[in-house]
């Protein structure tokens, strides 16, 4: 892994499946309250079950990798993590506040997987609206700032968002929710039609934000991003979790040399004991 995780303590309590990621060094006090935690979610879409009983924490200053397969119920997750999506049962609590409540989502900014800005804004006007949603100042030092470490060309932003490629477009959204002071950032595949170039700006700012204590959470297909910034992954299919712990813990159980070999052999696995015992 890359030098944003330093030691991590991953308990797994067996009576109800429940994982909990707390870092061993400069770790929070007991009293802090878990950035996020999940206990036996469940969410159904008619007869289809998308999440069936998801249960993990993650410590606050933890950087956390949501992994899975397409489909897997990763951004389903998310959307009933932020009350966007009403859960059948089980319960999520973001710093100790459950997710239903509007006062869950005072510390924590948040990148949907399909980001679309109103298309008739200027970039600059978007992220003004943004800002005065969250009564935060608009500071034009710090946006470019931030926009010259996101390697976002500042033309952009006197530009409408209908005339943005897919890529700028996705570092305008990632730039409004870095702008906003937050302890956790949620964010549903935060990497979508980013070039190398853009990759790499968005993970260095993501490691510095990490190094800042802030809180990471957030979804990905491509593992080595996962690798480089996450001291933890959560692997999530079929709506279950079935792992939860650091990447080379992955790695030693599977006896792979390969994360996304791992992963393969980890859902592959569950697949098949379940198959086994039905």
């Amino acid at each position: 892994m890359g030098g944003v995780a330093k030691a991590w303590v991953i308990r797994r309590k067996d009576a109800h499946p429940h994982y909990s990621i707390a870092r061993m060094q400069s770790a929070p006090s007991a009293s802090v309250a878990p950035a996020l935690r999940a206990q036996q979610l469940v969410k159904r879409f008619g007869a289809r079950l998308a999440l069936g009983g998801v249960s993990f924490e993650a410590a606050a200053g933890t950087a956390v990798g949501l992994v899975g397969a397409n489909g897997a119920g990763k951004t389903t997750f998310i959307k009933c993590a932020l009350d966007l999506c009403a859960f059948d049962a089980g319960s999520v609590e973001i710093f100790g506040v459950p997710s239903r409540s509007a006062g869950a989502r005072a510390r924590l900014a948040y990148v949907p997987e399909r980001f679309v800005p109103p298309h008739y804004l200027l970039g600059r006007e978007f992220l003004q609206m943004i800002l005065a949603l969250a009564d935060a100042p608009y500071d034009p030092s710090r946006v470019a700032a931030l926009a010259q470490e996101l390697e976002l060309d500042p033309a952009a932003l006197a530009r409408p968002v209908r005339q943005l490629s897919k890529g700028m477009t996705q570092k305008l959204g990632l730039a409004a929710c870095f702008l906003l002071e937050r302890d956790l950032y949620l964010l549903d595949e935060p990497m979508s039609g980013l070039d190398p170039a853009g990759r790499v700006a968005v993970k260095s700012v993501l490691a510095r934000l990490h190094r800042a204590g802030k809180a990471l959470f957030f979804t990905s297909h491509v593992l080595s991003d996962v690798e480089e910034l996450c001291g933890a992954l959560v692997v999530l299919d079929a709506g279950n979790v079935r792992f939860c712990g650091a990447p080379a813990e992955l790695l030693g159980r599977f006896g792979e040399s390969s994360l996304e070999r791992a992963f393969l052999a980890c859902v592959r696995h569950d697949a098949h004991t379940a198959a086994v015992g039905a």
